[in-house]
């Protein structure tokens, strides 16, 4: 049975052709994305996806970023839903590119989207039961600029972290910044626990300001664990006692082993307790 995807408002099947070869998503990267989790037919933490969006927009130079807010989010999620007959627990991924010709220099800003989904089994967000391996990447670095707290569509230094992490058979790789820092993962913000402290990227070195990430920090808070935003050197992977990386569709994942060292997963257990909650 064919699954269906929502683009510009009209309903195709996935695997019909859409894309224009004018599109500047596919030509220049020109663009932003967004994924999303629903659990039992509610879109967890749609509020923040939307603020993020907005402010990815703005940076974009982007038009019509007020159209696209938490009423727009649920609402094309639903009918998406609704359209693949989807038991309301889903991965969505809504991707927002510049609609207009042009080369380098855009003709308008004005902008275009696909939203696509994928069946979830589980209900609420799980706790990897095996923990991650894990090693750094330091081929490419990832520069620190205006964009950097976006997801744009310029997502090369994760295709080749991916690809290092496929040939390592590892299940994350740890990005560092241009200044040689810890950055995030292959597709997660990542956190470490050291000396009884939770120690995160700061925005400022460069990280994806993720939505999980704004989540966990604000559990840290509520629940008060002490919980640090700084630059922090790869070295502390080597005496942390525990590393986990989150993202808005697995929620917390804790990490096993890096190199030859191990890691506990005790305060990832009580925050991924903390996260369910929220569901």
């Amino acid at each position: 049975m064919s699954q269906y995807i929502l683009f510009n408002d009209e309903f195709f099947t996935a695997d019909q052709a859409i894309i224009k070869a004018s599109n500047r998503g596919f030509k220049f990267g020109d663009g932003l994305f967004e994924s999303m989790r629903m659990c039992n037919g509610k879109l967890q933490f749609a509020e923040q996806h939307a603020d993020r969006l907005r402010a990815g927009m703005k940076a974009l130079k982007m038009e019509g970023f007020a159209l696209l807010d938490e009423y727009f989010l649920r609402q094309k999620t639903a009918e998406l839903l609704k359209k693949n007959k989807f038991n309301g627990n889903v991965r969505f991924r809504l991707a927002i590119y510049r609609d207009g010709e042009g080369l380098y220099t855009p003709q308008s800003n004005k902008v275009g989207y696909l939203l696509e989904a994928v069946p979830l089994e589980q209900t609420q967000y799980e706790l990897n039961q095996k923990g991650l391996i894990i090693d750094v990447y330091d081929e490419i670095t990832k520069p620190i600029n205006k964009l950097a707290n976006y997801k744009t569509n310029n997502a090369l230094v994760y295709v080749m972290a991916g690809l290092h992490q496929k040939q390592h058979r590892l299940d994350e790789a740890i990005i560092l910044n241009q200044h040689g820092f810890l950055c995030e993962s292959t597709s997660s913000n990542v956190f470490v626990v050291y000396q009884k402290q939770i120690y995160t990227p700061a925005l400022s070195e460069g990280c994806v300001a993720g939505v999980m990430r704004s989540v966990v920090l604000q559990l840290a808070k509520t629940h008060n664990f002490p919980l640090v935003e700084a630059q922090i050197s790869p070295d502390i992977l080597n005496e942390a006692e525990e590393v986990f990386v989150t993202n808005a569709t697995s929620g917390i994942r804790w990490v096993m082993g890096y190199n030859k060292k191990r890691y506990f997963n005790e305060v990832a257990k009580v925050l991924g307790t903390k996260l369910n909650a929220l569901v």
